[in-house]
C-alpha cells in the first residue's frame, strides 16, 4: 500500500456548504444624482460598485454560524480541496457540532425572513433620499429563502484502481501539501494565543492553556501527515504535564508556556524543532575503519580519558530541544523565533526561549524525565490516529478571542 493511500484511509473529507443572501445589488448610473456638468469615467476604467438593500447587521448572525462551523473543522483537521480533511476518528465529534450550527442557522433563517419586510422598510426610512433605488432593487422573500441555507457532506477519498500516473502524482503533491497547511494553522492560533493572552501578562488562569490543548490535539490527530509532529506534541505533553490542578499560572511555569507558544507560533521553527528532537533520538552509526583501528593504536596512554570519543551512542535525552544542540543542523534552532521589524519585542521573544531551554535543563538535572516514558519517539510508519475528547467541559463553546 503506498504512503498516499494510507494517509487517504486515515481520513474523512468535510464541505460545508453555507449560501448567505448578500442583500447587495449592483449601483447604476441612474442612481447617482450628478450636479450640472458632472460626469462619471467610463466602464472599463471605473465601476460604481454596489448598494446594500437593508441592514448588514440583521446578516451577521448567518455569518458567524458559517465561521464557526469552519472553526469546528479546523480544530482536529486542515483545508484540503476546498474543504477540511479531518481524521476519520475525530468525524463523528465533527458532524454532532455541524448538525447543532444547521439547527441554529435554520432559526435564525426563519427568523430573519419574518422580519425581512420590516427590515427593509427601517432601511429605507434611515436613507430617505434614496429610498426610490432601494425600492426598485428590493428581492422578493421566496428568492431570498434559495439564498439562505446550510449543509455539509462526509465524503471518502480514494484512488481509482485505474489511473494515469501523472494524476497520482498530482494527488501526492496536493496531499504532501497538508503538511505545510496543518503547520501555518497551528501558527496563526498560536500566533493569537500570544499576542492576546500571554503577552505582557504576570499570571493567567488555566482557561489560557485551552488553546495550546486544542493546538497539542490537532497535531496529535494529524500526525500521520508528518513525522515530525510526535515528538513536537510530547514537548507540549510535557508542558502540560506540569500545570498545577487550580490556582492561576505565573512565573517560570508563565515563562515556559510563552516560550513554547512563540515556537509554534513560528511553522519553520516548530517543524526545525521536531526534526531535531528527532535526531537526537537516533543513535549516531559506529563506523569500524582501518583509520579507526590506526589511531587506537597509537594513542598516546598519557593522554587524558576526556579527549577520546566514547565507546557508545550518548544516551538520547527526550523531548528536551538542547539534545540536539551539538548538531550543526539545529544550533539555531531557537535564533529569530519571530524575524519580524519590532526590536523591541524581539528581546522579550529571546528572553522567553531562553526561559524554556534552562526549565528543560533545570529538569534534566534534578531528574524530573527520568522515569517518564518517551513519548516524542514518532512510529515507524502512519498509524490510525485517534482524536483527543479529554476537552474540559467548556470546550464546546466559541474561541475566547472571537
Amino acid at each position: 500500500m503506498t504512503h498516499t493511500q494510507l494517509i487517504l484511509d486515515q481520513v474523512v473529507l468535510i464541505k460545508v456548504d453555507a449560501t448567505i443572501y448578500g442583500a447587495r445589488k449592483k449601483l447604476n448610473k441612474e442612481d447617482l444624482v450628478l450636479a450640472d456638468g458632472s460626469k462619471l469615467p467610463p466602464e472599463d476604467l471605473a465601476s460604481l460598485g454596489s448598494k446594500r438593500l437593508l441592514d448588514p447587521d440583521r446578516l451577521s448572525v448567518f455569518n458567524r454560524l458559517k465561521k464557526e462551523a469552519e472553526r469546528i473543522c479546523l480544530r482536529v483537521g486542515t483545508r484540503f480541496l476546498g474543504g477540511f480533511i479531518v481524521p476519520v476518528a475525530a468525524a463523528a465529534q465533527v458532524t454532532a457540532e455541524l448538525d447543532r450550527i444547521a439547527r441554529d442557522f435554520a432559526q435564525a433563517r426563519a427568523e430573519f425572513l419574518d422580519g425581512y419586510d420590516a427590515a427593509v422598510q427601517d432601511w429605507m426610512v434611515k436613507h430617505p433620499e434614496f429610498a426610490g433605488i432601494i425600492e426598485k432593487a428590493i428581492d422578493s422573500m421566496a428568492l431570498v429563502a434559495t439564498r439562505l441555507a446550510f449543509d455539509y457532506l462526509v465524503v471518502s477519498v480514494a484512488l481509482p484502481e485505474q489511473i494515469p500516473t501523472q494524476e497520482v502524482e498530482r494527488l501526492e503533491s496536493k496531499l504532501g501539501s497538508l503538511s505545510e497547511q496543518m503547520f501555518h494553522e497551528i501558527a496563526v492560533d498560536a500566533n493569537l494565543l500570544v499576542e492576546q493572552s500571554l503577552l505582557g501578562k504576570e499570571q493567567v488562569t488555566r482557561n489560557a492553556l485551552r488553546p495550546i490543548k486544542r493546538i497539542r490535539d490537532k497535531l496529535d490527530g494529524l500526525s500521520f501527515l508528518d513525522h515530525r509532529v510526535a515528538p513536537v506534541v510530547a514537548t507540549i505533553d510535557d508542558l502540560l504535564g506540569k500545570i498545577p490542578n487550580r490556582g492561576s499560572i505565573e512565573g517560570s511555569l508563565l515563562q515556559e508556556i510563552l516560550a513554547t507558544a512563540m515556537l509554534l507560533a513560528d511553522p519553520d521553527k516548530t517543524r526545525r524543532h521536531g526534526e531535531g528532537l528527532l535526531a537526537a533520538q537516533a543513535p549516531a552509526p559506529k563506523l569500524a575503519t582501518d583509520t579507526d583501528v590506526d589511531v587506537e593504536e597509537t594513542v598516546d596512554p598519557t593522554e587524558p580519558e576526556s579527549s577520546e570519543l566514547p565507546a557508545s551512542p550518548t544516551p538520547v535525552i527526550p523531548v528536551i530541544a538542547e539534545s540536539v544542540s551539538s548538531d550543526p543542523d539545529f544550533t539555531d534552532l531557537f535564533d529569530g523565533i519571530f524575524d519580524d521589524d519590532l526590536e523591541a519585542e524581539s528581546a522579550t521573544e529571546d528572553w522567553a526561549l531562553e526561559v524554556l531551554l534552562i526549565n528543560h535543563q533545570s529538569d534534566l538535572e534534578a531528574g524530573h524525565d527520568a522515569d517518564k516514558p518517551n513519548h516524542s519517539e514518532a512510529p515507524a510508519e502512519p498509524i490510525t490516529v485517534t482524536a483527543g475528547n479529554d476537552e474540559e467541559t467548556d470546550d464546546s463553546d466559541q474561541d475566547y478571542w472571537f
